[in-house]
């Protein structure tokens, strides 16, 4: 007990890196709104989720989900209400990695579309599921 009270900062140091280390465990990993592959399929197989893909046009060109939708970060406010006009519709928003995505998910919401989701760990995790990727250039979205 002495050794608590004298070394205060370091009891509190380690409590507060192993409350990091878990948090990922405890909320599930990807952050509230995220999908596994597997979750993202099922969505678009049952609900008919729209996926996003707001990667610029090389990585989208480098490799996307199949039907996916180019529509960059940086123009997503703008262009979204083109691509899904039913804001009722699932989206699943993707990029390389899911850092952007968890962005796109604010803006989409921010737009007043109501089941908004991000692809946990992107086309990253995408690809280590084993699951289909295409190639080739955007197109008129």
């Amino acid at each position: 007990m002495d050794f608590i009270v004298q070394n205060w900062v370091l009891v509190l140091i380690a409590v507060t890196a192993l409350a990091l280390l878990l948090w990922p465990m405890v909320t599930g990993g990807g952050g509230a709104g995220s999908l596994t592959a597997a979750e993202a399929v099922q969505l678009i197989n049952r609900e008919k989720a729209a996926v996003i893909d707001v990667c610029s046009a090389d990585e989208y060109t480098a490799g996307h989900i199949g039907q996916a939708k180019h529509v960059p970060l940086d123009e997503l406010d703008k262009r979204l209400a083109q691509v899904v006009k039913n804001k009722a519709t699932p989206l699943i928003m993707v990029c390389a990695a899911g850092m952007r995505s968890k962005r796109a998910v604010g803006v989409a919401k921010k737009l007043g579309y109501e089941k908004v989701h991000s692809l946990a760990g992107g086309m990253g995790a995408w690809r280590a599921a084993a699951l289909p990727v295409q190639k080739g250039p955007p197109g008129k979205n």
